[in-house]
């Protein structure tokens, strides 16, 4: 299945996507057929801080147009932030569209997580991954998420994680640990692998990029439908 990648929100986090479904499907032993088109992260801001969903499900639906005339046969968004609008999306994608929100309720529940921390975005924080967690309890440190979610923004737009900003990153995670009473620390930002990767924070930690690329990579491979992986149409 030819796979279409909404990029660009980060770039750092489109790097990643096609970094780690390549070495998916290398293992595989099987070609990726793949597609990245390039979205504006500063427009994404915009609209998201404006709540404009309807603007910002345009601009996706625009992009995802052009996934199609590349051939793709599914499309993906790069950004759990960017998952704000999903639902003004769907009704006008002319592909099928695969989250990467609702594969995380099971995956939570499959690996015994009760009380999962949230690290992202302030929209990803304030509504507790969009509310779409049934199976699993979401917290998240309430009096930091403005300045976490303003963190997280700097990073995503430069692409590049300071020892002071993964300093707080890790903190912040320690703390809905011992203080939340977290099972995992939940990287619900796909640019966060900047401030986690070759850490060992003493904490269980989650990428969601992860779950979402083990989606993408059996689609890609043919091993999963887009039913099974409960695409939106």
């Amino acid at each position: 299945m030819h796979i279409g990648l909404i990029g660009g929100i980060g770039v750092a986090a489109t790097v990643v996507y096609y970094q780690r479904l390549s070495s998916a499907m290398a293992e595989r032993g099987k070609p990726l057929q793949l597609t990245i088109v390039n979205a504006d992260v500063q427009e994404l801001i915009r609209n998201s801080l404006a709540d404009e969903r309807d603007a910002q499900a345009q601009v996706y639906a625009g992009l995802i147009k052009r996934l199609k005339a590349a051939g793709a046969d599914c499309a993906a968004i790069t950004s759990l932030g960017g998952h704000f609008c999903y639902d003004e999306t769907v009704p006008l994608s002319p592909l099928p569209i695969v989250s990467a929100v609702k594969p995380l309720d099971d995956y939570f529940a499959n690996q015994g997580l009760k009380t999962v921390g949230l690290l992202g975005t302030r929209v990803v924080m304030q509504t507790k991954l969009y509310g779409q967690l049934k199976k699993t309890n979401a917290v998240a440190l309430e009096t930091e998420i403005e300045s976490l979610g303003q963190t997280y923004q700097d990073m995503a737009v430069s692409g590049f994680c300071t020892e002071h900003d993964r300093e707080v990153f890790l903190r912040a995670g320690r703390q809905m640990i011992d203080v939340l009473g977290a099972d995992a620390i939940v990287l619900a930002g796909t640019d966060l692998n900047l401030a986690f990767d070759q850490q060992d924070p003493g904490y269980t930690v989650v990428d969601a990029l992860d779950v979402h690329v083990d989606v993408l990579a059996r689609l890609a491979s043919d091993e999963m439908t887009l039913e099974e992986a409960g695409a939106d149409r």
